[in-house]
């Protein structure tokens, strides 16, 4: 039987493989309204398409959010070497503890204020695509929690390869 511990890191794990699909999918997604503004432009038997541009845009956001998300997992994003290297395990976690604790402050902020932000745009609708704008508000909630539980993970790791004397922590 899995521990409790796996069973979290698998969850994890399938929520991060989810946000890589998401995004390569906007990606693919965004080419539609792309090019349908970009031929509407120049080949005149093609109307413009206004609505288009508010897509992209919509895709263009979630895409920005989801991959800070998937940076944040990833250790590949915010993080900037302002401090010397540490020499000892305890200064690398205390370094990585620096790292996580102002990430974690960015994160519980967007957090805080995506919540309120998207319950503002839940009661409201795109003049121009006719979606309720708590699918573009929500993003920032959405990495909020994301970059949440990411940043729990890391810390959770941390402490147990200070522990456990594995000390190759990101």
């Amino acid at each position: 039987m899995p521990s409790q511990t796996s069973v979290v890191k698998q969850i994890i794990n399938g929520y991060y493989q989810v946000l890589k699909v998401l995004v390569t999918a906007l990606m693919g997604v965004m080419i539609i309204p792309v090019s349908l503004q970009i031929f509407s432009r120049y080949v005149g038997f093609i109307p413009r398409y206004i609505w288009t541009e508010e897509a992209a845009r919509f895709c263009f956001i979630w895409i920005i959010m989801t991959g800070a998300s998937i940076a944040v997992r990833d250790g590949t994003h915010f993080e900037v070497e302002i401090l010397p290297e540490p020499k000892t395990p305890r200064g690398k976690l205390i370094g990585q503890a620096i790292v996580i604790v102002g990430m974690m402050f960015m994160a519980l902020t967007f957090l805080y204020y995506g919540y309120g932000y998207a319950a503002f745009g839940y009661r409201q609708t795109s003049e121009l695509t006719g979606i309720n704008m708590v699918l573009i508000h929500g993003v920032y909630l959405s990495a909020g929690v994301s970059w949440t539980v990411f940043l729990i993970e890391r810390a959770v790791d941390a402490i147990a390869q200070f522990r456990g004397g594995r000390h190759d922590a990101r």
